[in-house]
């Protein structure tokens, strides 16, 4: 040890750019750091961290992380400080101008400085762990980041995928800025428009519907795989949490602690508006007066095909209300959303260490959450419910579904909502409740929030499909086990199948009989007529429908979202008996040539591959892949596998929806189950690369070694950072 010391000390001085002092003192602080962690790995390459304090506990699970996928931790940074650019070129210019009108270092540094020392603390063993991992594994080669600094944290500081700044369209603000006419600029295919819905699900039951009178937690995000690593990290300060957590953050997004848990849900909270200014003489006009525009300077770097750098600059504007981001008519138009860095990465990392219904709900009253609703169980039997707790106040009469008139005040926030006007549920009479990113109108049965008592702006989402789903599971069960819960989770049932064949099926039976669609479509007909509305992977019921229900979205998708009613009810209401058939054709003519056969089961196309570590993964025919039975929570499953063919490939692929699904019991032990897509590992020579894989596709939650005692006989190896 002392040796590899005395390297550190002496070697350090190039690496890490800065005067020979410096990087010697790192080494030491860096040094004592590490000697006071320990890392347990289990036989799934899960890291178990413990600390003497908590910010040496994140030292040591921001280490592990770097170890499993620095890629992904340097890269979730470069998007945050917005320099993905200076690794990927030009391309990457205009989403690095997105990030930088609202995260700027100088701002960071000095939030950074008025932070409470605890916190403070963190953030520096943060820096410290990353850094240190780097200057112990010189064959890691940072695209940009090659040091890290503790205030780089604030500009990550919420977890969920997708923040509000990426409200604002990329091709609009070139435009704007640029100076791009818009036929000039990228086109989005609709391949890439027909993505799968983000979000997740989270279920809890209280004690008196379950057999062992303890309360229940489902924790099932849906990201794109890969997106979050799985972990537990403790210290002898009294932490003790295990759960998702997103690379490079050093809390615990979506998991629990030995009394208390926590899964986010996406909202259709309105926290981000969009404001109309009004041009005049010297800049725009607010209320009686004219301000001026605040002009900023923003340089953004990117790298040229020969590796040197270039700079684009422009001069960003902004008004009271926030940056402008695009032109509409005569209009710039600012938009305004949160910005409370501090107070977000305190509320992240505080709830983790929540002790009760009570601790956990203090750490609301931060008011650092703009995106995600709450799903909570806890060990003293209480169940919960909140909607996110950053909801700014507003004016009623004006609608902010679209730009206000930002020249009247009267268009402004006015503060937030208080945590008590905020929707939310604590120990419903129905003994559960959900949430599946829809409204929280149905969440709890009979004994749901009720819409009229909030305003619009609260909630803006429709009803899914999956939330017709988990009300038919959850409505009425009682004696709920982890298992029966699972089962839940996993559910077969398609409900916007459910809603839609019978309008198809009635559209071929009402064909005259010398109709040349009659016998042609007599056989997927017969198939879809046959089928129970479940998903199974050697249903050939299960291609049919989803090849003629992405079919069908592509003509009718978009008339549903501009009604705003979920998309089964609309092709239940108002698709025409022709377009039902024509898309059945068209289904069953892909099928036919791309598989052989209108009848081909379903596992056959819908496979799980991970072929190498990127981001962006390539995908191969050729190739080991494995069957997903389960499929688009767009069709109402719970059990969600986003997948679509890729260029090259005729199967279908997955790369989002459940990335982590765990279920918790909160009895006088923790007892948990859980899975994760794929494996723990970045590295495709890993052995946890992918071997979860096979208990992902089939729904196998492995336990938890969430105690000590759990990990004897399941230990891999246990060291300390730097050995």
């Amino acid at each position: 040890m002392k040796a590899w010391l005395g390297w550190m000390v002496l070697g350090l001085g190039t690496r890490v750019g800065t005067a020979a002092a410096q990087p010697a003192a790192e080494a030491v602080r860096w040094h004592a750091e590490a000697a006071r962690v320990t890392i347990t790995r289990d036989d799934w390459g899960i890291a178990h961290i413990h600390g003497k304090t908590d910010a040496d506990a994140v030292f040591g699970m921001i280490y592990a992380q770097c170890e499993d996928d620095f890629n992904r931790v340097e890269m979730n940074y470069l998007t945050s400080l917005g320099r993905v650019a200076e690794a990927e070129g030009e391309k990457a210019v205009w989403g690095d101008v997105r990030q930088r009108l609202f995260v700027d270092p100088e701002q960071l540094k000095s939030e950074y400085a008025q932070a409470t020392p605890w916190l403070r603390k963190l953030m520096d063993g943060w820096a410290d762990g990353i850094n240190f991992y780097l200057a112990t594994h010189p064959g890691t080669k940072a695209k940009v980041l090659t040091h890290f600094e503790p205030w780089m944290a604030l500009s990550f500081t919420e977890g969920s995928i997708g923040g509000d700044i990426e409200r604002v369209d990329l091709r609009t603000l070139e435009k704007y800025y640029g100076g791009q006419p818009a036929d000039k600029l990228p086109v989005v295919s609709q391949l890439e428009t027909e993505k799968e819905p983000g979000g997740s699900n989270g279920i809890a039951i209280a004690p008196r519907l379950t057999h062992d009178g303890h309360a229940l937690l489902l924790i099932n995000p849906h990201t794109s795989f890969f997106f979050r690593s799985e972990l537990q990290m403790t210290s002898d300060e009294g932490l003790n949490a295990y759960g998702a957590v997103t690379w490079g953050q050093f809390f615990v997004y979506q998991g629990f602690n030995d009394r208390v848990g926590w899964m986010h849900t996406s909202s259709g909270v309105d926290a981000v508006d969009e404001y109309a200014e009004s041009p005049a003489q010297g800049g725009y006009l607010y209320g009686t007066a004219t301000k001026k525009f605040t002009a900023k300077r923003i340089t953004v770097q990117f790298r040229k095909d020969d590796g040197s750098l270039a700079e684009k600059t422009i001069l960003a504007s902004y008004s009271v209300h926030g940056p402008i981001v695009r032109q509409e008519g005569l209009h710039p138009v600012a938009i305004q959303l949160m910005q409370r860095h501090l107070a977000a990465l305190e509320q992240s990392y505080s709830r983790t260490r929540s002790r009760s219904y009570a601790e956990y709900r203090k750490t609301m009253e931060l008011m650092g959450n703009s995106s995600n609703n709450t799903v909570y169980a806890d060990a003293d039997g209480t169940i919960a419910y909140w909607h996110g707790d950053f909801i700014p106040r507003r004016d009623g009469g004006f609608d902010f579904n679209k730009p206000v008139d930002g020249s009247n005040p009267a268009t402004d926030w006015h503060g937030l909502l208080t945590l008590d006007e905020v929707p939310q549920l604590k120990n419903p009479a129905s003994g559960y409740l959900f949430n599946v990113n829809d409204s929280p109108w149905n969440g709890a049965g009979a004994s749901s929030l009720q819409q009229k008592d909030y305003p619009a702006y609260v909630e803006r989402g429709i009803e899914s499909a999956r939330g017709t789903h988990a009300m038919r599971v959850l409505g009425g069960g009682k004696d709920w086990t982890v298992a029966s819960l699972r089962a839940a989770a996993y559910d077969s049932y398609l409900p916007w199948f459910a809603r839609t064949l019978p309008g198809l099926l009635a559209a071929w039976d009402a064909l005259p009989a010398g109709d040349a669609r009659k016998p042609a479509l007599a056989g997927p007909i017969g198939i879809l007529r046959a089928w129970d509305d479940r998903w199974s992977a050697d249903s050939t019921a299960t291609s049919l429908a989803v090849f003629w229900g992405t079919e069908l979205l592509r003509h009718e998708g978009s008339a549903a979202r501009d009604a705003h009613i979920p998309s089964e009810d609309w092709v239940a209401g108002h698709a025409a008996p022709d377009a039902l058939l024509a898309a059945l054709e068209k289904a069953a003519q892909t099928l036919t040539q791309q598989f052989g056969s209108a009848a081909v089961q379903w596992g056959t196309i819908n496979r799980f591959q991970r072929l190498t570590g990127d981001i962006v993964q390539p995908f191969n025919d050729a190739a080991p892949s494995i069957p997903v039975p389960f499929v688009s929570s767009v069709w109402g499953s719970l059990a969600s596998f986003g997948a679509r063919p890729y260029p090259g490939t005729k199967d279908w692929y997955g790369t989002s929806g459940n990335s982590f699904v765990a279920i918790v019991e909160f009895g006088p032990r923790v007892r948990a189950v859980a899975v994760t897509a794929g494996g723990e590992s970045g590295h495709p020579d890993s052995k946890h690369f992918d071997d979860e894989a096979e208990r992902y596709a089939a729904g196998n939650l492995r336990e938890v070694y969430f105690y000590p005692d759990q990990l004897k006989g399941h230990t891999q190896r246990t060291y300390k950072p730097g050995e």
